[in-house]
């Protein structure tokens, strides 16, 4: 998978002088779309086919202060799918360090009949073929 990379903003830092945990969020976010993009649920499937992905869960864990300036990478993992559904796993770095990961569970959903459908062959194909083992943190609860 590619990586996604962002350099945070200076409106993106909080009181304590760092990154705002809602800015986290949109970062993995985003890097969510650019898989997204990478398996072909782009721009263009979504206006011709009406579907789309819709994160239903996710667990972010912050795991390390992130300064202004700094530049994100974010990988990206497939760990799991379903006939409608997507697992994806985030690690965010700073520098080679690890700051934040989030762990995802997306739905593949028609907007036009308001409910999941299955991914088209072709997408499950793609996403199926960069499936990876999750990473020790997934799955875990809070506690």
């Amino acid at each position: 998978m590619r990586k996604y990379r962002q350099r945070v903003r200076p409106e993106w830092i909080d009181y304590n002088g760092h990154l705002s945990e809602a800015y986290y969020v949109l970062v993995f976010g985003l890097a969510t779309d650019a898989v997204l993009d990478q398996v072909g649920v782009d721009a263009a499937y979504r206006a011709d086919t009406g579907c789309s992905v819709y994160t239903v869960e996710a667990h972010v864990r912050y795991l390390r202060e992130v300064k202004p300036d700094s530049d994100l990478v974010v990988t990206s993992r497939i760990v799991g799918i379903g006939a409608r559904k997507v697992r994806i796993c985030h690690e965010m770095a700073v520098g080679g360090t690890l700051v934040a990961t989030e762990e995802i569970m997306a739905l593949h959903v028609d907007s036009k009949q308001g409910g999941t459908t299955p991914f088209p062959d072709a997408v499950a194909e793609r996403l199926t073929a960069l499936i990876e083992p999750p990473p020790d943190y997934a799955g875990r609860s809070i506690g």
